[in-house]
């Protein structure tokens, strides 16, 4: 009588592949999530830099920072994919500076993005944490 072996995989060689793709993602998936965030505080802090160069625009042009708001509250809306992991707030101070007025948005992270830092930038191009601007 021959036995025939059967071609297949022993329930041993199975937990080993399953424990190797566990400390592979148990790797892989806070590196990503990283990247991510690294990725989402990238483009918030873009957004910031246009609405930097739009201040400046209406500066030369109006001789004053602007002020209107929007129903978002400010004065140029952020996109909403960048809208959802920050909230933006944008403070003018043309009354307390006489003739140097000055401006200051901030980036406060929210959701998933919670976990990010605060961004900060000002009309003299302070940026902080600067640790963290690319």
């Amino acid at each position: 009588m021959t036995h025939l072996r059967t071609r297949g995989f022993t329930v041993m060689e199975l937990m080993i592949v399953v424990v190797i793709v566990a400390i592979l993602a148990a790797i892989a998936v806070p590196s990503y999530n990283q990247h991510v965030i690294r990725g989402n505080r990238t483009a918030a802090q873009r957004y910031m830099m246009d609405v930097a160069d739009r201040q400046e625009q209406y500066l030369n042009s109006m001789r004053a920072y602007t002020t209107a708001v929007d129903a978002t509250g400010l004065s140029f809306p952020a996109p909403p994919e960048i809208s959802s992991r920050y909230d933006f707030t944008i403070v003018v101070n043309d009354a307390c500076c006489g003739p140097n007025p000055n401006w200051q948005i901030t980036g406060v992270p929210k959701g998933a993005q919670a976990g990010d830092v605060t961004l900060v930038l000002d009309s003299r191009g302070t940026k902080s944490p600067l640790e963290q601007w690319n």
